[in-house]
């Protein structure tokens, strides 16, 4: 079937990403990985070719897009090489969309022509020790000030990507108590300087997956934050949150379909090369049978993945349709590297093959955005049940 959901222009962009990976990334993503991260220059690589200004209007210095298919370009291409971009997804993906949507024109002044640049990394912290993907639950608190002039952070935060880099953190806290009726009530959302009085990153974490990504734990003890630096209205932040969850697993999906569709092409490549009882893998049935079944999930993927896509950028992609396709997608890729993986034998367990760090990497997808048990709560409910 021929794919439509790309045109000239993707294509394009896919050959610039594509030569820039080979050139760039390939060639130390092993440094990365044994440091744990990437480092800090290269994201100002990243703003130099234009990859964070896409969706930026262009009088902040973007290019002005409304749309999603370079960042999905962009999913395919760094799993095709078996790579990340550190822990700059969630710059793009996860805290543009809440400038972009609730900073004022003072604030987008202020922040966008550097978050472009690569200048200013931007990460958003909403989960905290022991609540998980329960938002409601957080615990951390701003609190005006007599004067109102700045409020009063304080709390934690864990398992924030991007958090040992980033010079932003959009950071979630409660401005007001829950309600008996609404224990969501009493969010808002701030963009944080990392540089503030009282402001700590804590233990880079030590992930199974995802290791070129930098990972962190956040304190905040009396970090005084302006009422200039207050993201849209005051206690309106789970709202805010809800509405670009949609946007938030459609990433998770398209890049696990991605990620599938790479370790097809891994295992595919392996088979052929790999030589046993005096002929080539390939040449067996049982594993002709297995990649063609492999496929057939990918083909599924990449159909639920491209309408996902075409909904995000029509602005129609429900929560429950994004529930959906964040779930068959991440599902599907379990299953598909885990088949590709058993495919490399015993070299599918050594993290010098990208099938085996495909596979760490990918277990996340299935429990952060929401988990899948969430996935199926929210499409339940969309049912009606």
């Amino acid at each position: 079937m021929r794919r439509t959901v790309f045109n000239e222009d993707h294509e394009a962009f896919r050959e610039t990403i594509r030569a820039f990976i080979e050139a760039e990334v390939v060639p130390v993503y092993d440094e990365w990985f044994a440091a744990g991260q990437a480092p800090r220059d290269f994201y100002y690589k990243l703003g130099e070719l234009g990859i964070f200004g896409i969706n930026v209007p262009e009088e902040f210095g973007g290019a002005g897009m409304d749309s999603h298919k370079f960042e999905a370009v962009l999913y395919e291409e760094t799993a095709r090489a078996g790579v990340q971009f550190g822990g700059s997804g969630v710059h793009v993906l996860l805290a543009l969309p809440y400038i972009n949507m609730l900073a004022t024109d003072e604030q987008k002044k202020r922040f966008l022509p550097k978050f472009v640049t690569g200048e200013e990394m931007w990460a958003i912290a909403m989960t905290e020790p022991g609540t998980g993907s329960d938002l409601a639950g957080m615990k951390s608190t701003a609190k005006l000030s007599e004067d109102g002039t700045h409020y009063v952070l304080n709390g934690a935060k864990t398992f924030i990507t991007g958090g040992v880099h980033a010079d932003k953190v959009i950071v979630c806290a409660r401005t007001a108590a829950p309600t008996a009726e609404d224990r969501r009530h009493g969010i808002s959302l701030f963009a944080v300087d990392t540089k503030s009085e009282g402001y700590s990153v804590g233990r880079k974490l030590d992930k199974l997956g995802l290791r070129t990504s930098d990972t962190a734990e956040l304190a905040f003890v009396d970090v005084k934050v302006p009422v200039e630096d207050l993201l849209g209205e005051e206690n309106k932040g789970f709202s805010y949150l809800g509405h670009n969850l949609a946007s938030e697993r459609w990433g998770i999906a398209f890049g696990a379909y991605a990620q599938a569709a790479a370790a097809v092409r891994f295992a595919k490549q392996y088979v052929q090369d790999r030589t046993v009882f005096g002929k080539p893998v390939a040449a067996f049935q049982n594993t002709k049978f297995e990649l063609a079944a492999c496929q057939a999930e990918v083909d599924a993927a990449e159909a639920v993945a491209d309408r996902a896509t075409e909904a995000l950028d029509a602005g129609e992609l429900t929560p429950a349709e994004a529930a959906s396709a964040k779930l068959f997608c991440t599902e599907v890729a379990h299953r598909v590297i885990d088949r590709c993986l058993q495919l490399h034998g015993g070299y599918g367990y050594m993290n010098e093959y990208p099938i085996a760090r495909l596979y760490a990497d990918n277990r996340v997808n299935r429990i952060y955005g929401g988990t899948s048990e969430v996935m199926k709560m929210i499409i339940a409910k969309n049912m009606g049940l």
